[in-house]
This record gives structure tokens, sequence and C-alpha cells, in this order.
């Protein structure tokens, strides 16, 4: 049976990501519904396969664990410093769990306990819960406040989830949760882009310009060139400590070749977007990379697709345009001379297209049975979906660093 995995952000007050629970599905059964013990060797040799800081980009790891997997010393894969460990109801039941859960309390392990309930059974362990995760598919159910209130009474770090919308996320944060989760942070309706003028002039040329499958340095450049914000912040970027550059590029064709195109299409929103650094939109930057190398690379193996590589690239990084532009989807997209056939895709999820991005988008939020149905229509095997996964987020988290270091280098010495 495959394995699927996927990462999902937990954010912060300040909207800063902290942590990614990590959501698994085995097979055609949730990892909860199938034989427990089967399930636990699975993940396991999954888990043991997985280079954990790429993946996590040195994030925190929130996992719910079986009670196998507690036993079978799974979360040991893990440091206690890169590790929440999350348990449901299932767990608590177990027999052994409330030993083996103080067992890993005392070891350094932090402990989440996701859709708590002030039943008898969680007393014994409630002192060694450092979390409480909260259901907020029904924001309004008279138990939340109660459960949030008691909690924050005890101490306890109170995560949202579930968090879908702008009301869902004020809720949230009216009864005082100190962090979220939820395709809210994907679809970033509440972030603020202040480089508009910008974005709808020259970005989106440039955009177009790099993603040709054979770009034109000198028609690049000039594109750059009109943009005197844009040009200043390219040349600035090659000059900094990270190329060590003996002679400083002093035109934008000399920063080009210096920079290659191969890393300026990853730089572009970079450049847009580096002084807005609003932790949501900057994730929601990383899931505009992560959905345009996910569709790039999967295209190559869907013999019904009718566009390109660099097309499928594309098709991924513009569904979040909406959302960073703060307008809708479809204002943003009349802004470029894209394919219909792509425009549809985002619009309606139309054509072979639709499919391939609304995959990307049921993979990203764990729904599983409809990327099933999307992966059929494709008749592209499950194993291929997991492998690119797992190679574009550590691809996108490598660049990420890559790319932010000289501005990193910045701040610290800009503090001295």
């Amino acid at each position: 049976m495959e394995t699927c995995i996927v990462r999902q952000p937990i954010l912060d007050e300040r909207r800063n990501v902290v942590a990614y629970e990590i959501l698994y599905q085995e097979g055609a059964d949730s990892l909860y519904g199938g034989k427990d013990s089967d399930v636990a060797n699975a993940i396991e040799d999954f888990l043991l396969q997985v280079d954990s800081d790429k993946f996590l980009g040195g994030k925190t790891a929130y996992l719910t664990f079986t009670p196998n997997l507690l036993l079978k010393n799974v979360p040991k894969i893990f440091s206690p410093q890169k590790l929440v460990i999350q348990i449901e109801d299932s767990a608590i039941v177990h027999p052994l769990a409330q030993r083996i859960i103080l067992d890993y309390q005392k070891q350094g392990y932090r402990i989440a306990v996701k859709d708590f309930a002030f039943n008898p059974r969680y007393f014994n362990i409630f002192d060694a819960v450092d979390v409480v995760k909260v259901d907020f598919s029904n924001p309004d159910a008279p138990s939340l406040e109660n459960i949030i209130s008691t909690g924050k009474s005890f101490k306890k770090e109170i995560v949202a989830y579930n968090v879908d919308n702008q009301q869902v996320l004020d809720r949230a944060r009216e009864l005082g949760c100190q962090y979220i989760q939820g395709t809210f942070v994907a679809q970033g309706t509440n972030t603020k882009t202040r480089h508009m003028d910008h974005m709808q002039s020259n970005f989106f040329q440039l955009v177009m310009a790099i993603s040709k499958d054979e770009p034109d340095v000198d028609e690049i450049a000039a594109i750059i060139s009109r943009d005197v914000t844009l040009a200043f912040s390219l040349i600035k970027l090659v000059n900094s400590a990270y190329f060590a550059l003996r002679n400083r590029a002093k035109s934008v064709k000399q920063a080009l070749v210096i920079l290659g195109l191969g890393q300026l299409r990853q730089w572009i929103y970079l450049l847009s977007f580096k002084r807005d650094r609003d932790g949501m939109n900057e994730e929601l930057v990383k899931i505009s990379f992560l959905r345009a190398n996910f569709c790039a690379e999967l295209s190559p193996y869907i013999s019904a697709l009718t566009i390109s590589k660099s097309e499928a690239y594309l098709l991924g990084m513009f569904s979040t345009l909406g959302a960073l532009m703060e307008v809708p989807l479809e204002e943003a997209l009349g802004e470029l001379s894209i394919s219909d056939e792509i425009k549809q895709a985002l619009l309606a999820g139309e054509g072979c297209c639709g499919n391939l991005i609304q995959l990307v988008l049921t993979y990203e939020n764990a729904d599983w049975t409809g990327m099933t149905s999307h992966a059929r229509a494709l008749d592209l095997p499950v194993n291929i979906i997991t492998q690119k996964y797992f190679e574009c987020v550590e691809y996108v988290n490598t660049i990420w660093h890559d790319l932010m270091m000289p501005y990193e280098e910045e701040a610290e010495n800009g503090q001295e």
C-alpha cells in the first residue's frame, strides 16, 4: 500500500509559521481505520526515509500517534525539540496509553491532545499535556468557549484548527487561541500587499518572459530595467555577501548573467514581497512556489495533459494570485495573457489542467478521497504523487533558505 503524507502550517498570533502538522493516509484507508499494527510498520518505514529537516524547514512537527506507533518508539525518530506528540481518544482508551504518554513526557517530548473533552479518562494525564487542539469546523459550538477558557486557566497552549475563513479566524482570536491551522492560511484573504502597481505591470510581464521554454535574456533585462525598484533589488541581491563577487555587477544584464535564469524564476516573487514579511504572506508565497513546482513535476507523467511543463508551473503558481493581490482570482488572471485552458482550470477546475490543480489542492488539504479521484482521472499513480510532493517540499525549502540568506544577514548586520 502507498503512504500519502502532507504537511499543514500552524501559525502564531503574528502569523509566523511555528510548526507543521504532518497528516497521513495509508492506502485507501485512513491511518486510524486500518489494521493499526500494519499502519504503524508502514509509517515507521516511511518516516525513516524522510529527511525531516528538509521537509519541515527547521520547524516543529505535530504528528498524531496511535498506540502502536508509540509502543514501537516511532516518535524517537525525531528529537524532543522537533516534535509534538499528538494524541486522540483512540490513544487515550488504550490500556497502556497513560503510562506511555507520561514516559514520553519525561523524555522531554511535548504532548498535544486533539479534540480535548473534559472526560474522566483525561484527568490522569492532563498535567502532561502541553497543547490543546480545538476543532473550529463549528465555530459557534457552545462548548468551545468553555474548553478554551479552562485550557488556558491550566496554562495550556491552544491551537484552533479547521480555521477555513476570516469569520472563523476572528472567532478563534476572540476566544484567545494562540495558534491557528486550516485552509485559510493558504487562501490568505487577510494578507496585505503593498506593491500592487508593481505587480500588475512589470511583475506579470517578467513572470511570462521567464516562463517561456527558451527565455530571452535581453527581453528579461529590458523588463526589469523599466522598473527602478526591481532593477535596484536585483543588483543589490547579486552584489550581496551571498554571491561574494570580486567585481560588483553594475547593470541589470550583468546581474542576470550572474544569477542565472534557473534561479531567476524562483527570485521573482521574493523581489516583490521580501519587504512584506508578514508570516501568513510569507507562507502564502511559499505555498505558491510549492504548488508551481508540484504541478510542473507531475506534468510529464500525465499523458493527456496538453500544456508544457513551464505552463504547468504557472498553473500552480497563479493559484494563489488572487489572495496575494487581495482581489478575486478572475480579476487577477485578467491581467495575464495566459491560455484559456489554464484560466478555466484555475477558475472552474475544468479539463485535464483542472484535474491537475485540484489534485494538488486536495493533496495539500489532506482530502485523500478527492485526491484519489483526481489521480484516477489523470491516470497518475499515487506513489508518483507522494514522491514528487516530497521532492518539491525539500526543493522549495532549500531554495527559500538560500534566497532569504542575504536578507537575513542584512537584518542581522543592521542590528549590530
